[in-house]
């Protein structure tokens, strides 16, 4: 879809709001802004949870005050049947980073790709890629970070106001993939309501020692007059090559690399061999591991009683290292260069009767990324965008709520240079989906239902299209105020990626070998997933276990085999098992005068996966444990944790077991104008004792060691 074009249908569609807003009437009569809960609704999937200072202030009907768990949000005996997980306020401000993956790394469930510190996407539950839904204010990023784990995700994480990893039933409104959940960051691009003192800021700015990187974000909202608001917004990050407490190579892969070298000694060539033991001996370093970008934003909206209307900007650029694997020579570095333009649209139509409200979002974004050699274009993606979601959203009547609605998406996906791994293709989607909600006494079930019919067109090969069911139902029960026990099943249908069908090539960046399969057929899942969550003054704790299995699932296999001396990855299809737990809980030790207090937290999360017949998956992360204290004193917050990451033996064939390692993090928080002032300056401090440590999840593991110890500074103001 052209510019033109796209230009046309949003204005087509922003009248059509605009007639329908007006046709309200007397609505619009009066000046005054819409009430917190309508303007909160317009913010994405968890509408329910608006952002003040350091946590969630909703209360649900029977205004109970929710509480968060290391992230899990339990708000007494409303609570959603699959709790989200939550990053919101100071919290959002302390694991600040550039990339969204690293952001919620340390959150239940969540892991992170960590192909490099300039890309990084969540893996939530063992799942990544095209199986975890990395959304925008409820739409998609409209970029190509699904396609390969070297593409970083066009969103700016440092602006957001909360980010969401939602599960079971209500991912369904956004795929029909469950199994893997989503994640939904949510900004202020499109002001939701007019300010009430005429002008909101947040800022942010922060320095961390491991890649002397820094990171600014700040977003300002003005009111213009009584119904409009204007949004600005920009951040910029710089970082270094990153430091890590060790070796730069596996103790596997130093070993291969060695041997190698040895080998070069014994066939006369002793400057490879040389070369060789170099890159085997590196340590302290991550070489070409820099990352740096900004972006500018800017929205306006028009807010009143009958609804919004409301249109944003954003331009966003990253540019990043990808750390090289040993090789003999001195091989040219590779980087990315990623640049977005996004546009939005938002309109919202308050009614009456049973119908609560009509809400139309729709994206635009014009994505392109080069791969550079040595500083040189060599292969260059582009990848035109366009997704929109119209959703009606029903009066409560009684205990019975509910939300329905359409959704459309195009992606046009091109590759221009030396490196044409996948053809260019044009993916389509049009869904429909409902989600309904009854309450009565203490308990309350939810079923979620999508259609989705999905076509690639390959150029010039032909279309293959593929029709995806997907189904959900939720059942929960309060037998008293405090405890929630429920369980959830979804079943789920995904199509392949063009990139699964017909990826077939070395890939300089991720430095493989990658081949797809033009016959894949869809994949198919049944998730069953059941909790226990409980809270009082004092105490909040819950557990969550979960199972998944799949027909035909997908996923990148390493054969043993090099090309050109890259490893060879195949896709395939074989039916999958995954089994997972998440476990947390907080307790409030002791408390005194003044508010100050004593608490302790813990949390545990474990997921298994097995290909049928064939082995583990690969790249799944271990057992993790993590314990963790928070003494607040006055205007002064002292925390430490310990998170122990077990040792991952269970992995696919021909890749190599990842040692355990154990984190000691610590934060001092000072608020000098109070507690609840605008200002907080943290002080924090990541891997304090210098671990090396190597994430399963990573497709570089062996070559791209964790950050070591990174003692991190950071203002957070809000005004």
């Amino acid at each position: 879809m052209n510019k033109t074009l796209l230009s046309k249908a949003f204005l087509a569609t922003g009248c059509g709001l605009a007639a329908m807003a007006l046709s309200t009437g007397p609505a619009y009569a009066d000046a005054a802004a819409p009430t917190p809960d309508a303007a909160d609704a317009a913010s994405g999937p968890a509408r329910t949870a608006q952002q003040d200072d350091d946590h969630l202030t909703h209360t649900d009907d029977g205004g109970h005050e929710p509480i968060i768990v290391t992230g899990r949000l339990i708000s007494g005996d409303h609570d959603a049947i699959v709790a989200p997980v939550v990053l919101s306020g100071e919290a959002l401000a302390r694991n600040a980073s550039p990339q969204i993956g690293t952001l919620l790394a340390k959150l239940p469930g969540v892991s992170t790709s960590g192909f490099a510190p300039g890309a990084s996407r969540p893996v939530l539950r063992g799942f990544d890629g095209p199986r975890v839904q990395v959304l925008n204010n409820g739409l998609g990023s409209l970029d190509a970070s699904s396609v390969s784990a070297d593409h970083g995700v066009a969103i700016d994480s440092l602006t957001l106001d909360r980010v969401d990893v939602l599960h079971g039933p209500e991912v369904l409104l956004y795929a029909t993939d469950p199994a893997g959940g989503a994640v939904n960051a949510v900004d202020r691009r499109i002001p939701r309501t007019v300010p009430t003192d005429g002008y909101d800021f947040n800022g942010l700015a922060s320095y961390g020692s491991a890649a002397d990187s820094v990171n600014l974000g700040g977003a300002a909202e003005i009111a213009l007059g009584e119904r409009f608001a204007a949004h600005f917004d920009a951040s910029y990050n710089h970082a270094n090559d990153l430091r890590v407490g060790g070796n730069v190579l596996s103790p596997q892969l130093r070993d291969r690399t060695l041997a190698q070298a040895a080998d070069l000694i014994d066939q006369g060539d002793p400057l490879g061999a040389a070369d060789l033991t170099r890159q085997a001996d590196a340590r302290g370093r991550l070489k070409n591991s820099w990352a740096h970008g900004y972006t500018l934003g800017a929205g306006l909206a028009f807010i009143d009683d009958g609804g919004t209307l409301g249109l944003s900007v954003q331009r966003l650029a990253s540019d990043y290292g990808i750390p090289a694997r040993p090789a003999v020579g001195d091989s040219d570095p590779v980087s990315i260069s990623l640049r977005q333009t996004r546009y939005d649209l938002h309109g919202s139509v308050n009614l009456s009767g049973l119908f609560d409200r009509l809400d139309l979002r729709a994206a635009y974004g014009d994505y392109t990324h080069a791969e550079l050699d040595a500083g040189v274009p060599e292969t260059r993606f582009y990848n035109s965008a366009i997704e929109s979601r119209l959703e009606l959203v029903q009066a409560k009547r009684g205990g019975w709520r509910g939300e329905s609605g359409i959704q459309f998406g195009t992606r046009n996906f091109r590759v221009v240079g030396d490196e044409r791994l996948v053809p260019d293709s044009v993916t389509d989607r049009f869904a429909v989906f409902t989600r309904q909600q009854y309450s009565f006494g203490q308990f309350d079930l939810e079923g979620s239902a999508r259609y989705e019919r999905t076509s690639v067109q390959p150029k010039p090969s032909g279309t293959r299209t593929f029709n995806q069911y997907a189904g959900g139902f939720g059942f929960a029960w309060h037998p008293m105020e405090s405890l929630t026990a429920s369980v959830s099943f979804t079943h789920g249908e995904r199509a392949p990626s063009a990139e699964e069908l017909f990826i077939d090539g070395i890939h300089d960046a991720t430095q493989s070998y990658e081949r797809g399969n033009p016959a894949f057929v869809k994949e198919r899942s049944n998730t069953v997933e059941a909790g226990l969550r409980y809270h009082d003054s004092r105490l909040a704790a819950a557990v969550t276990a979960y199972a998944t299995d799949f027909d035909d699932f997908i996923a990148p296999v390493p054969t043993g085999e090099l090309i050109e001396g890259y490893p060879v990855f195949q896709y395939i299809q074989a039916p999958a098992k995954f089994r997972g737990i998440e476990a947390e809980g907080s307790v409030i030790a002791a408390e005194w005068g003044g508010g100050n207090s004593l608490s302790f937290t813990a949390g545990a999360d474990y997921v298994r996966a097995q290909l049928t017949g064939i082995g583990p998956a690969p790249r799944i992360p271990p057992l993790r444990v993590r314990g963790g204290s928070e003494l607040t004193v006055g205007d002064w917050s002292l925390s430490a944790d310990v998170v122990h990451n077990s040792r991952q033996g269970r992995v696919a064939a021909n890749e190599f077991p990842v040692g355990a390692f154990t984190l000691v993090n610590a934060g001092l928080t000072w608020r000098p104008m109070g507690r609840k002032g605008p200002i907080a300056l943290i002080l924090s401090g990541d891997n304090l004792t210098n671990v090396n440590g190597r994430l399963a999840t990573s497709e570089t593991r062996d070559f791209v060691p964790i950050a070591g110890r990174d003692v991190k500074l950071t203002l957070s103001v809000k005004i």
